[in-house]
């Protein structure tokens, strides 16, 4: 299993586009074939940071979930709203493995 982890600049003032782009990703991601964690938009702190956070088996299957995604209406309509809007400054993209399980039982006080 890997996690693919993007994270965003986007621009401040135009962080409801985000968070539009971030809903549409929330239909059409899991419906291509990813196990998506979430979108994240800035809350506290930076209000230029976004990330968003979806799993899968591997990278061809990552390479496979991409083709469908480009494919999808949803995906495609996305796609070209970000790039109209010009709401993502920048984007970069990294996949990680999970290397501290098992983890132990959370031990509440």
């Amino acid at each position: 299993m890997i996690t693919c982890f993007i994270r965003y600049q986007i621009d401040p003032f135009k962080r409801a586009e985000f968070e539009a782009y971030a809903r549409t990703w929330g239909e059409a991601i899991p419906r291509c074939g990813a196990d998506l964690v979430g979108y994240f938009a800035p809350h506290e702190g930076s209000s230029t940071v976004a990330y968003g956070v979806y799993h899968l088996p591997d990278l061809a299957a990552y390479e496979a979930y991409r083709a469908r995604l480009a494919a999808d209406p949803a995906g495609r309509g996305n796609y070209e709203f970000a790039r109209r809007e010009q709401f993502i400054r920048r984007e970069d993209r990294m996949f990680l493995k999970l290397a501290s399980a098992p983890h132990a039982t959370l031990v509440r006080p």
